[in-house]
This record gives C-alpha cells, sequence and structure tokens, in this order.
C-alpha cells in the first residue's frame, strides 16, 4: 500500500482523504526547531512528533518522513532561482513559472543522474529510465531538440 508523509499542515489530512480515500496509509511529522522565530538564522530541530494517521501502525511510525519531498524541495530551489524566498528573480508572469518548471522537470526527469550513497558514487539511471519510458541518460540538445519538434503527430 503507498505511503504519504506530510508535515503538520492543517489541510493536509483533508486533502488527503478527498484525494485517495482509505487506499492509502498516512502520516503526519510535527518537527520542533529550536531559534524557529529568528529570521535568517538557522533553526536547530530538537525533536519530532509522528502521527500515524490511517493504516500505520506503531511499529511503522519511524517510516514517516518528508526528507525526500525536502531534498526536491531544495533541489527544485537551486535550478529555479526564482522559487527562493527573498530574492528578484520572480517571474512576473504565471506562464514564465510554469514555463521555466515545466523545462526543470523534463532536465530532472530525463537528464539528471543522482549518485548513489557512499563511496562508490555511482550514478542511479534518472527517473524516466526508472519509469521505463526512456531507455538512456539524454542529453540537453536532445531534450532541447525533442521539446522544439512539440508534441508527437497522430
Amino acid at each position: 500500500m503507498t505511503q504519504i508523509s506530510t508535515d503538520g499542515f492543517p489541510a493536509y489530512p483533508e486533502a488527503v482523504d478527498l484525494a485517495f480515500g482509505p487506499y492509502v496509509k498516512f502520516g503526519t511529522i510535527i518537527k520542533d526547531y529550536r531559534n524557529a522565530s529568528i529570521i535568517y538564522t538557522p533553526s536547530e530541530m530538537v525533536g519530532t512528533k509522528r502521527d500515524g494517521r490511517r493504516n500505520i501502525g506503531d511499529d511503522e511510525k519511524d517510516t514517516i518522513c518528508t526528507s525526500h519531498v525536502e531534498r526536491l524541495n531544495g533541489t527544485q530551489r537551486v535550478f529555479l532561482k526564482r522559487l527562493n524566498r527573498l530574492t528578484l528573480c520572480f517571474s512576473k508572469k504565471l506562464a514564465n513559472l510554469e514555463a521555466a518548471f515545466s523545462m526543470f522537470a523534463a532536465y530532472y526527469n530525463y537528464c539528471w543522474q543522482t549518485r548513489r550513497p557512499g563511496k562508490s558514487g555511482k550514478k542511479r539511471p534518472t527517473a524516466a529510465m526508472m519509469a521505463g519510458i526512456a531507455g538512456h541518460v539524454w542529453s540537453f540538445d536532445e531534450l532541447f531538440e525533442t521539446v522544439l519538434a512539440g508534441p508527437p503527430k497522430s
């Protein structure tokens, strides 16, 4: 059964219920930070509270985490400066933000290889390769040419 883990944002439980009902495991993790109210200062996490809201037993609470989505958010902010807080690199038009995000998503899924943890440093297949929709790592030129060609003709 698929598991969804979120932080403590109040809208998430209802949204997960509406979208998935009883068909997923759902848990929340609430992180307690010291110095969280001081602007421009890194906060120190001093504790967490995990709540298995649906289909997660006490023995599975350690599986509730948001680290994967937090890593993706960090990667998005590196590639798309317009998503950073307190920056002048914002998009004045929604269409520009959508285009930039689409390009990031395509590059991330077809071209970007992450390294495996550990000493070997071997690169993993891209997300598109793991999903079975690409057979190789795309070059940026290949991605760009595909975008310029437009959708396949039926």
